[in-house]
């Protein structure tokens, strides 16, 4: 049997899970802080990310100078119907899992971490598995209201389970819900550091009415067709009443922006239209008054930390209907307004109109919106993961 290797100041962490932001991101930003924390006590951080080839996190991990390797893994395509389910490509993809787990079996024996944190993804099955076989602390971080697919395979195995809202606890089974802990969604710290005059200075915003509110609208990095098309047929009717920052995704610009030609000088001056929103998000956040846009778990983790009055139209195609639930959970608790089913312009206006003219019901959602976030989220995961190791 090998040795275990001395290593008084050096913490040796798994991480896996991947294949979207979601859960990319919040485990990036939890390496961050881990590493941060024990290098103040003069400690090393030792990181292995454990994901798949055509993930967001092969890309990101390498970019962060973090040991990354692959393993086989089977995609589950979920469906209704239990006859889709036992799909040919189901079928082949889940005769590829028991693969998967042998290679992260060896993964995990020849590295020996202190912890295997999983975020998530069906990658995080043949890693999390392996954590239990070679009897290493489990970890699992969830950042929807309700568990993912993996996590809740992988929930009887973990030694702690890092929900990001109360709401999941009462969802738990009831076996493993003494292992559960509230620490919130890990958020990048620079998404809180914004200042409005940045956004107006870097995006040239000089032509906005500062004494009307900001509407920032977003469908993610690669934008939203439905979004835009709300959003465009309800455009006039927007800027009589806000400014508007469009992010639009880099699609859809050339046809928004020839829309855009045809509006009144005025009109025009209030919008500002972008394929894609970069180094300036912070900034942009800071500015805007009120947020269109969905409702995937990273967004609602970083609006609920600023604050901030939100619109959703969540996406009907996501896992589980995560979307609709993140936004309908904050919705009841008066913290944003959701807009479920079909959407069209006169949903939207009737949605955002009340916020546009009642700064009051501004203030208020953005205190309930407040009250759900937890700016913290990734020290409170951070002191899950010690723990873990040390009990």
């Amino acid at each position: 049997m090998k040795s275990e290797p001395c290593r008084v100041n050096s913490f040796r962490l798994i991480v896996t899970g991947g294949g979207t932001g979601g859960h990319t991101y919040p485990a990036l930003t939890a390496i961050r802080t881990l590493q941060n924390r024990l290098a103040a006590e003069g400690k090393a951080l030792e990181v292995l990310w454990i994901g798949t080839a055509d993930g967001l996190e092969a890309r990101v991990a390498p970019a962060e100078g973090i040991a990354f390797a692959t393993v086989a893994t089977g995609k589950i395509r979920r469906s209704s119907n239990p006859l889709m389910m036992m799909s040919a490509a189901n079928m082949r993809d889940m005769a590829r899992v028991p693969l998967g787990v042998a290679q992260a079996r060896k993964l995990v024996a020849d590295f020996r971490p202190d912890v295997v944190l999983a975020t998530g993804g069906y990658v995080a099955v043949p890693a999390g598995l392996a954590a239990r076989m070679c009897r290493r602390p489990l970890v699992l971080h969830e950042q929807t209201v309700r568990l993912g697919l993996a996590n809740r395979k992988l929930a009887g195995s973990a030694t702690r389970i890092a929900v990001s809202s109360e709401s999941t606890l009462p969802l738990l089974p009831e076996a493993v819900r003494g292992a559960a802990v509230v620490t919130g969604n890990p958020i990048r710290p620079e998404v809180l550091a914004g200042h409005p005059d940045k956004a107006v200075d870097a995006l040239g915003l000089h032509r906005f009415d500062r004494r009307l509110p900001t509407v920032y609208v977003t469908g993610g990095a690669q934008g939203s067709q439905q979004i835009n098309g709300v959003v465009r047929d309800a455009l006039p009717w927007l800027l009589e009443r806000a400014n508007l920052i469009h992010q639009c995704g880099p699609d859809n610009v050339e046809e928004l922006r020839q829309y855009a030609a045809t509006l009144p000088a005025p009109l025009a001056g209030r919008y500002y239209l972008a394929g894609f929103v970069g180094p300036e998000l912070p900034d942009v956040l800071a500015l805007a008054d009120v947020v269109v846009s969905r409702s995937g778990a990273g967004t609602l983790a970083e609006l609920t930390a600023l604050g901030k009055p939100a619109v959703f139209i969540p996406l009907a195609s996501s896992a589980g209907n995560e979307q609709a639930h993140n936004a309908r959970h904050l919705e009841e608790a008066g913290a944003a307004v959701a807009l479920l089913g079909d959407v069209t312009a006169d949903r939207l206006k009737e949605a955002v109109g009340p916020l546009l003219t009642d700064p009051a019901r501004r203030v208020s959602m953005a205190e309930r919106a407040r009250a759900h976030g937890r700016p913290d989220a990734a020290d409170r995961l951070v002191d899950v993961i010690l723990s873990a190791a040390s009990g």
